[in-house]
């Protein structure tokens, strides 16, 4: 096999794992808004998850009781640099959760599917990309 199927695979394997995620996040998001309960919480407190780089996200872990009457606290699968006082510690939110699993949540708000949409989008742009880029040099060596 030529070098130049070797070196698009990377691309690949990036393009197929982003979209992958983006469209993972976005089903997740559509499933929550139409089967999803709502629920009045809190922000308790905030995870703080630092990245390799030494940046610091501040994920809020919301806390509120299911409609069976079972308490849940859970982080958010997104963090921000910031926290602006709208989800500050104390505040009042108001969370969409999945009655089957409480664990997976959205606090409105907060948890918005740019972020998919993005992985979405990179995800089809290089699996697309490198797809046509690969057929390209097929048939140019025909």
């Amino acid at each position: 096999m030529r070098r130049e199927w070797f070196i698009a695979l990377l691309p690949l394997t990036l393009g197929v794992s982003f979209l992958s995620i983006g469209v993972y996040g976005l089903r997740r998001a559509k499933a929550l808004r139409l089967n999803g309960v709502t629920a009045k919480g809190r922000i308790v407190r905030h995870q703080l998850v630092r990245s390799d780089e030494g940046a610091k996200f501040y994920h809020p872990v919301a806390a509120w009781t299911a409609a069976d009457g079972q308490s849940c606290e859970h982080s958010s699968r997104f963090g921000r640099v910031r926290v602006g006082n709208r989800f500050g510690v104390g505040a009042g939110v108001t969370i969409r959760y999945d009655p089957q699993t409480p664990r997976r949540f959205e606090i409105e708000g907060w948890d918005t599917p740019v972020v998919d949409r993005l992985f979405t989008v990179l995800g089809a742009v290089f699996t697309g990309g490198t797809v046509l880029a690969v057929l390209i040099g097929w048939i140019v060596t025909l």
